[in-house]
């Protein structure tokens, strides 16, 4: 299959996957933390998305230890669903 791309879209992919390494290796070195709680989830993506995300089950809220743990959101996870959705709009 071949998929044609504007030059203005491949740059914006190739800005998305280097965006998305940068902070896999960020986060790999300690620099920002792998993880966001769910309301930094909320506050960074919007509230609708992240529940809808994982009512389609595309992302998976993690807790740690009993009922009173807070739950936590992979960073990478959640900018991945968000980055990809925003090439299917713009592609």
């Amino acid at each position: 299959m071949i998929i044609q791309m504007t030059d203005h879209q491949l740059g914006k992919l190739l800005r998305d996957a280097a965006e998305m390494g940068a902070k896999l290796t960020l986060s790999s070195l300690g620099k920002i933390r792998p993880y966001l709680t769910k309301s930094e989830a909320f506050r960074s993506y919007g509230r609708k998305n992240i529940e809808r995300w994982i009512d389609q089950g595309l992302i998976t809220p993690r807790k740690d230890g009993n009922q009173s743990a807070p739950w936590r959101i992979e960073r990478i996870e959640v900018e991945a669903i968000r980055k990809a959705k925003d090439a299917i709009l713009h592609i």
